[in-house]
């Protein structure tokens, strides 16, 4: 959606597309060449395709944050994993017909009762009409059948019907993890059950996108990056903390292209996983009703280019393309044209920044917005709505 270079800020034409001209410097901008790598999901086996994503401006304040080299960056490995791999599990996936085929990944016990979190593109091959079978630490093997899946934020639940004593894993939290913090990886890469990896959060915020089943394109909005080794057979499994505490999902790693054709093979200290504060909200709604919707907002945005900013005298925003009548921006007071700068206090630089705000919470919750509209700076509460 376009409009013509000559709308003014503020006015009913669209902004979130502009002219260039001059420009102040921009915060946090990478300087030289855009650094290119090509991010696989980490599943052992199947067909897997990658996509390229480009390094982000750096408008996150954590995502360019430097771990402090004076700091502790091992956490006790052997603690760790005894006290996390009881919980972890490895799948395997074999698809039904002639064709045959399959994979595996990883999972962890995340509720009592045999429900097993792990990544939908490990369990996708099997969901309809394939057979899944989890492998628990202890080496036995039980059937698994699909509870829910969240193919555009790639998560899974699985559930194992025969009764026991499932070690579940300990819940920690992704919102107050920092830049240089220690962490350990666990699960199965390329089937070997039971590997630990350790590193640190090397950065947090990144907007990733990853293959998804059926042709489609999965998201991991605001993914923990960390050098800990994630290489294909890890997907699904649990990034913890020092305390054995969950704290992501891994899901991704990244490889670098090769001039000569192809990628480099394995961990090049480059992995995503997606936070366990949305990973949970996810899965809650999965054991529920067997789906997830994000709450609503109740509008459409837009990332308005570098000379509009300039214009409003901002950093970077969402031009709100529309507005949902009766919706919960609409009550909020917000209206097509307004250009939001902040969302709880972060700024709203990226395409995802209104995703990221609402998607990790639940109907009734709140969203603080800071808006322009007409050259003026108005504040906003939004209720959000049921998905």
């Amino acid at each position: 959606m376009t409009s013509p270079s000559s709308e003014q800020p503020g006015r009913r034409g669209n902004p979130a597309t502009g002219t260039p001209g001059g420009r102040r410097p921009r915060r946090g901008v990478l300087v030289g060449s855009a650094v290119v790598v090509a991010v696989v999901i980490a599943l052992i086996g199947g067909v897997v395709g990658g996509v390229i994503v480009r390094a982000t401006d750096g408008s996150n304040d954590h995502s360019t944050s430097l771990a402090n080299a004076s700091g502790d960056t091992r956490c006790p490995g052997v603690a760790v994993a005894d006290k996390v791999l009881p919980s972890v599990v490895t799948i395997t996936v074999r698809q039904s017909g002639a064709q045959g085929g399959g994979g595996s990944g990883s999972g962890e016990i995340i509720r009592g009762g045999g429900y097993i979190l792990t990544n939908d593109h490990v369990i996708a091959s099997g969901a309809d009409g394939g057979h899944i079978d989890v492998v628990f630490a202890t080496g036995r093997t039980e059937p698994a059948t699909v509870v829910g899946r969240s193919t555009e934020f790639d998560l899974a639940v699985l559930r194992v019907q025969s009764t026991g004593d499932f070690p579940v894993i300990t819940l920690g939290r992704s919102e107050p993890l920092r830049v240089g913090q220690p962490v350990v990886a666990l699960g199965a890469p390329l089937g070997l059950q039971g590997t630990v990896t350790s590193g640190i959060v090397s950065a947090l915020g990144r907007d990733v996108s990853v293959p998804a089943a059926g042709g489609q394109t999965a998201r991991l909005p605001g993914s923990i990056q960390t050098d800990a080794a994630i290489n294909p057979g890890n997907s699904g499994g649990a990034l913890v903390d020092c305390g054995g505490r969950l704290v992501g999902i891994n899901t991704a790693g990244a490889t670098v292209p090769n001039p000569a054709g192809g990628s480099s093979s394995g961990s090049i200290g480059i992995g995503f996983a997606i936070p366990v504060d949305l990973a949970i909200v996810i899965t809650d709604d999965l054991i529920r009703s067997g789906r997830f919707t994000p709450p609503a907002v109740g509008m459409t945005t837009a990332p308005i280019p570098p000379a509009v900013a300039d214009q409003l005298n901002v950093d970077g925003g969402l031009y709100v393309q529309s507005v949902s009548a009766g919706g919960p921006a609409a009550r909020a007071g917000l209206q097509q044209g307004d250009v939001v700068t902040s969302l709880d206090g972060k700024p709203a630089s990226t395409p995802d920044s209104l995703l990221l705000a609402s998607v990790h919470k639940r109907a009734g919750e709140t969203i603080a917005v800071e808006y322009v509209r007409s050259g003026n700076t108005s504040k906003a509460t939004l209720t959000l709505g049921g998905g």
